[in-house]
């Protein structure tokens, strides 16, 4: 999914409570040795996200020298970078419950959990953790955008582009939402709504992978095969790797597999 950890809005909203309210230093630690507790998560997330193995032992090393909330969801962030969703989602839900920061900063922490569940495979989880997220930030357009992914994991696509609409009447130039209710409404069978949301996306940001690969695929369901392949080889040429890339690799090789001759028997002299 495009969106791990993606919420910059919580990234600033713990940043700032571990400025704001940095928990106390251990017994006996020296005031040398103390941390500057957002210098410190800052670095601890870019590592965790960058080289999760390294991360996780920086988080580790931080817990022991007092670093409380922030060093626990620093961990937590880790863990999904080393595969591990399930551990990181209940770690980012327990504290999620047992924090002291605000209702955004909690928000987040749930909302990174349900994020970890879908990872995980546990639908029905990550749209807990979400459902959770929205009662204490309500209409929080990132989470919004979340909650649309879950439900069209399970097919729901008419709940999901109502939601991506609630996020674009929230934020109207939101490139992501475009796309994402382009897929959703070709779901439903709506090519017209799909290509308008598709072509709106591509207004906003040419290059952006996910509505070029849906514009592919709307293209060709459109008949135009030559529209199709443009988007898709734009893909491929312009993407190092990912979920898109292999998408559109794939939907290049269907399109080039020809359909087997019909067996028509000996031919008669």
């Amino acid at each position: 999914m495009r969106r791990i950890l993606a919420s910059t809005a919580f990234a600033a909203a713990f940043a700032a409570a571990v400025a704001s309210a940095a928990d106390p230093q251990p017994q006996g630690v020296d005031k040398a040795q103390e941390i500057n507790g957002p210098r410190e998560y800052a670095t601890c997330v870019a590592l965790a996200k960058a080289r999760p193995e390294a991360g996780w032992e920086e988080a580790l090393a931080w817990q022991s020298l007092g670093g409380g909330e922030a060093a626990r969801h620093c961990a937590a962030i880790a863990l999904i970078g080393l595969g591990k969703h399930d551990e990181a989602a209940e770690r980012l839900e327990k504290l999620a419950n047992e924090s002291v920061r605000s209702e955004m900063t909690r928000a987040g922490m749930l909302e990174q959990a349900g994020q970890a569940w879908l990872l995980a495979g546990k639908v029905d989880r990550a749209d807990a953790a979400l459902r959770a997220a929205l009662v204490l930030a309500p209409g929080h357009p990132d989470i919004l955008l979340d909650r649309a992914v879950v439900l069209a994991q399970v097919h729901q696509y008419k709940e999901a582009a109502e939601i991506l609409s609630e996020v674009l009447s929230r934020q109207p130039n939101r490139v992501e939402a475009f796309a994402l209710r382009a897929s959703a409404r070709r779901y439903q069978d709506d090519l017209k709504g799909a290509e308008a949301d598709v072509g709106r996306a591509l207004e906003l940001d040419p290059g952006y992978p996910e509505a070029l690969v849906e514009r592919g695929i709307i293209r060709r369901l459109l008949g135009d095969d030559a529209g199709a392949r443009a988007d898709w080889l734009k893909v491929v040429q312009t993407l190092p790797s990912g979920p898109e890339l292999d998408q559109a690799q794939r939907n290049l090789q269907l399109m080039d597999v020809k359909a087997p001759e019909a067996k028509t028997g000996p031919k008669k002299k």
